[in-house]
């Protein structure tokens, strides 16, 4: 049988399963975090959804994890969710966040996903109420989407530091050694689990078969070497 292989989910977490995976990779919310470690990507694209339908608070951590962790984020998964979704608000939440961290040119392809006119964040009667009072925040000044400004909490203190997240989160540790790659998920993913067939590994962790099976011989090399 031919490898297929995956790239997002078949369901995306929400409500409290996703309020543990986001404690998992970083956001300072009440709760335990997940028994098994998350995918960064998986999780980031998960808050934005539930960010863009109402939930400002989560929307607001989001950002702010942006600003703390954006080095580790995996782009190339990230824009080849978004392109998998396509769903015009969603592209634009993450072309605004590409504006915002233009200095990161990995972003540039997540920047040209939507290219229509700018969107308003909240309904129109909010819009306009806060716009009058507030003014745009600045971080998204002329950016994809209309963010008023406060309407985002921006609190740092609520966003585990880099060496907090690597602590607990293995393949987020791995990023920071290997590069935000599908290598590192792969690497981390054997340090779990040193049984996985490179099919399984390249499946759990969205990337191809010729990555995994590359890692999965290196991994045995290392593993030999020790």
């Amino acid at each position: 049988m031919s490898f297929k292989r995956l790239t997002i989910p078949d369901v995306f977490p929400a409500g409290d399963a996703l309020t543990s995976q986001l404690v998992s990779i970083g956001f300072r919310f009440a709760a335990d975090p997940a028994k098994d470690e998350p995918n960064i990507e998986d999780c980031l694209i998960a808050a934005s959804v539930e960010g863009l339908r109402g939930d400002l608070r989560t929307l607001g951590l989001l950002v702010d994890w942006v600003e703390v962790h954006m080095k580790q984020v995996n782009v190339e998964r990230l824009s080849t969710i978004l392109k998998r979704i396509s769903e015009p608000r969603l592209s634009a939440f993450w072309g605004s966040i590409a504006k915002w961290k233009k200095s990161d040119s990995r972003f540039d392809k997540v920047y040209r996903l939507y290219r229509g006119p700018r969107i308003p964040l909240l309904d129109e009667e909010a819009m306009a109420f806060h716009l009058k009072r507030d003014g745009e925040d600045p971080r998204f000044h002329n950016t994809k989407l209309i963010i008023p400004n406060k309407v985002l909490r921006h609190r740092l203190d609520d966003i585990a530091d880099i060496v907090t997240v690597a602590k607990s989160h293995l393949s987020y540790k791995h990023r920071l050694i290997i590069g935000p790659t599908y290598r590192a998920d792969m690497w981390a993913a054997l340090e779990r689990e040193p049984q996985l067939s490179p099919s399984a590994l390249a499946r759990k962790c969205y990337g191809s078969f010729s990555t995994a099976w590359n890692v999965k011989k290196d991994w045995d090399i290392v593993r030999q070497a020790v």
